[in-house]
């Protein structure tokens, strides 16, 4: 009689196939919803995942609609829960840090939408607003950068010495700000413009050259003044 204690669940030889295949091929020949089932499987240690991994990718459309998507979104998936979304948020993690390291060094800020390209990876994904001030010297180069606050966009937060101190001690000539949208609506709050003109108004007794507030989403970017909201 076969003692049943020495048959292992059908999953085993299927992860140990599927992660085969990868270290030999890397991702060719994988389906999407392979990729994402091997992140899913990185936090699910004794459970098949493949049918997860199919709804989530029918979901969001496709792979990158998954890599991108909010954990409160992945949840609704039944099956995905904070534990087996690991895989999945250790990917995005580090494709953030990837992309913000892979910036050379010597910055060039020339147009708003240079801006939006530095700032998307880095706040466009957030799932909190993320209010940045971009530093930088009169060839429009970037000399530093700072997250002033995390959170809901307040002026009350988002006072003008948080935002003018760093210029000061960096020599800065010109200070951008931006904050990210994670609603991914482009438009301006009264907030925005409200808090945009009161650090225009700071600027000049520090006498640094505001160049423009600018809305980051996942995809693209408002510059208030190039909307003459400023």
């Amino acid at each position: 009689m076969e003692n049943n204690d020495n048959i292992k669940p059908s999953y085993f030889g299927h992860r140990k196939r599927l992660r085969q295949k990868f270290l030999e091929n890397g991702l060719d020949g994988f389906f999407d919803y392979e990729v994402i089932e091997l992140l899913l499987t990185l936090g699910t240690p004794r459970r098949d995942c493949k049918q997860e991994a199919k709804q989530a990718i029918k979901k969001f459309g496709g792979l990158r609609g998954v890599l991108e998507a909010p954990i409160e979104e992945l949840q609704k998936i039944k099956g995905i829960g904070p534990s087996n979304y690991f895989g999945l948020k250790l990917f995005q993690t580090i494709s953030q840090r990837l992309a913000k390291e892979s910036i050379p060094k010597k910055i060039i800020l020339e147009s708003s939408n240079a801006v939006f390209e530095y700032l998307q990876k880095f706040i466009g994904y957030k799932e909190k607003e993320y209010f940045v001030a971009l530093y930088l010297n009169s060839r429009n180069n970037l000399v530093y950068e700072e997250v002033i606050s995390i959170g809901t966009i307040d002026v009350s937060i988002v006072h003008p010495r948080e935002v003018f101190n760093p210029a000061i001690r960096h020599l800065a000539t010109q200070v951008i700000v931006a904050h990210n949208h994670p609603s991914g609506d482009l438009i301006a709050s009264p907030e925005d413009i409200s808090l945009t003109r009161r650090l225009q108004e700071a600027a000049k007794i520090f006498g640094i050259e505001f160049l423009d507030h600018i809305i980051v989403t996942k995809y693209n970017y408002l510059s208030l003044k190039a909307e003459n909201l400023i």
